[in-house]
C-alpha cells in the first residue's frame, strides 16, 4: 500500500495539469459576469432597499390593492380538485392535450373552422417565453435564410431569443415617442419596404413596454399590407384577458387576421391572465393548410422541444385546463381577469389625476390612453435614476411603469415624485 501511494504521488507531481496550454484550474476563468437582466435587476435592487416607503413598478406581475401577490379562486379551486386525484406522470413532448385544446378555443374562438379542421399545430409550452423559443428554432430551422422584424421598443426578452436562436434581427417602428402613442405611418412603410415573405413579431394586445396598441381599423390595414406582401405574421399574446377584461376583445387582432386567411403563428401565456407566473404554463400554435400539414409540423415543434427540455410541466397544465373545461370555473375565471384588468384600468385614471393636480405643466393623457399592465411614462433614464436615488422608487430606467404596482396606498406618493423629477422638463 505505501509502495502504491508513492508511485501515485510520483506520478501526480511530475504530470502537468494541463489539457493543451491551458491549466485544469483555469478553465473558466475567462467568464465574465453576465449583464444584469434590466426587469430583473430592478427587483433585486429594491429588495436590498432597506427604506420603508419603497415602491416597486418594475416587474410586471400583477398585485392587488395592498401591493400583495394574488392567487386566483378559480385557480385555488382547481387545485383542490386536483390534489390528490391526479397522477404526475410525464406528459407528451406536446404537452397537455386537453390543455391545448382549450388554449386555442380562447385565441382562434370556440366555434373556430381551424379547429374543427384540425388546421393547427399546437403544443404546450413553457410559457410565452418558451413559446417564443420554440417558435424562433421552428423558424431558423425551416426558414434558415429568414429574418425576424421585431418592433421598437419591444419586451427586452424578445431579442434575447431570436438571437439565441440564431435568427437575424431587423426592427421596424413602433412607438412615437413625441406623442406617446403609435407611429402608424413609420410602421405602415416599414411593413411595405421589408422585403416579400418576412417575418414579422407582433404583439397581440397590450402591448409590452408601451401600453399602445393599434385600433381595429389600424390593424385591418396592417392585415391587408402583410396580405399583399406575403409576410408572416407571429403574434405574442401574453396578456388575452389582462388588457380589457374582456379575452375575446383582446383577441381581435388575431381573428382580423384569420378573417384575412392569414397562416399566422401565436404564443399564448397564462402567467399573467391566471397569475401563473411560476407554474410556466403556455401553448405556440401555427396555423397550417390542411390537417396533413399540421400534423407535420407538430411532430416537428416535439422534436425540437425534446432535446431542450423534454416535456412541460404537469402542474400548470392541469389547473388551467381544469379551469377552461369547466363552465363554473371558467366564468369565475372571467369575473376574476375582469376585476384585475378593472383596478388597474382604474389605477390609471388614478395616477394620471394626481399628477394633474400638482399642476404639471406636461401632458398625461397617454396614461390612460394606453392599456394593459405598462405605462410607457415618457420619463428619461436620467429621471427615472432620480425617482430611484431619492424617492424609492424603482422601474426600468426607459421609464416603463408597471400598473399593477401602483395601489391606492402609493400612487399619491408615486404621482409628487414623478412631478418633481418632471416638472423642469
Amino acid at each position: 500500500m505505501a509502495l502504491r501511494s508513492s508511485i501515485t504521488r510520483r506520478i501526480l507531481s511530475s504530470s502537468s495539469p494541463v489539457h493543451g496550454s491551458r491549466s485544469i484550474s483555469s478553465w473558466w476563468k475567462h467568464v465574465e459576469p453576465a449583464p444584469k437582466d434590466p426587469i430583473l435587476g430592478v427587483t433585486e435592487a429594491f429588495l436590498a432597499d432597506p427604506n420603508p416607503d419603497k415602491v416597486n413598478v418594475g416587474v410586471g406581475a400583477y398585485r392587488d390593492d395592498n401591493g400583495k401577490p394574488v392567487v386566483l379562486d378559480c385557480v385555488r379551486e382547481a387545485e383542490r380538485r386536483i390534489a390528490g386525484n391526479m397522477n404526475m406522470e410525464y406528459l407528451p413532448m406536446g404537452g397537455s392535450n386537453k390543455m391545448v385544446e382549450e388554449t386555442l378555443k380562447l385565441a382562434y374562438g370556440d366555434d373556430s373552422d381551424l379547429i374543427k379542421d384540425k388546421r393547427i399545430a399546437a403544443v404546450q409550452a413553457l410559457s410565452g417565453t418558451g413559446a417564443c423559443r420554440l417558435f424562433a428554432d421552428f423558424q431558423k430551422r425551416f426558414s434558415p435564410d429568414s429574418q425576424i422584424y421585431i418592433p421598437v421598443p419591444t419586451w427586452s426578452n424578445h431579442h434575447n431569443i431570436w438571437r439565441d436562436a440564431n435568427v437575424p434581427q431587423r426592427t421596424f417602428h413602433y412607438y412615437h415617442p413625441e406623442s406617446k402613442g403609435l407611429d402608424f405611418a413609420s410602421l405602415m412603410d416599414d411593413v411595405k419596404n421589408a422585403p416579400n415573405g418576412s417575418f414579422f413579431l407582433l404583439h397581440a394586445c397590450a402591448h409590452n413596454p408601451t401600453g399602445v396598441d393599434p385600433t381595429e381599423e389600424q390593424w385591418k390595414e396592417i392585415s391587408y399590407q402583410f396580405k399583399v406582401k406575403g409576410h408572416f405574421a407571429f403574434f405574442d399574446m401574453a396578456y388575452q384577458g389582462f388588457a380589457s377584461g374582456d379575452p375575446e376583445r383582446d383577441a381581435k387582432s388575431i381573428r382580423i387576421f384569420l378573417e384575412d386567411g392569414h397562416l399566422i403563428g401565436c404564443s399564448q401565456s397564462y402567467a399573467k391572465n391566471m397569475g401563473l407566473y411560476g407554474q410556466r404554463v403556455g401553448c405556440l400554435s401555427l396555423v397550417c393548410e390542411d390537417e396533413k400539414q399540421a400534423v407535420a409540423v407538430k411532430s416537428q415543434l416535439q422534436q425540437i422541444a425534446r432535446p431542450m427540455y423534454s416535456n412541460p410541466p404537469v402542474h400548470g397544465a392541469l389547473v388551467v385546463s381544469t379551469i377552461l373545461s369547466d363552465p363554473d370555473l371558467k366564468q369565475v375565471w372571467l369575473k376574476e381577469v375582469k376585476g384585475m384588468a378593472d383596478r388597474i384600468i382604474g389605477m390609471r385614471s388614478a395616477l394620471k389625476e394626481n399628477i394633474e393636480k400638482l399642476g404639471s405643466p406636461l401632458s398625461w393623457e397617454h396614461i390612460t390612453k394606453q392599456i394593459g399592465m405598462f405605462c410607457y411614462s415618457g420619463m428619461t433614464p436620467e429621471q427615472v435614476d432620480r425617482l430611484t436615488n431619492e424617492f424609492h422608487i424603482y422601474m426600468t430606467r426607459n421609464g416603463r411603469i408597471s400598473m399593477a404596482g401602483v395601489t391606492t396606498g402609493n400612487v399619491e406618493y408615486l404621482a409628487k415624485a414623478i412631478h418633481e423629477v418632471t416638472k423642469g422638463a
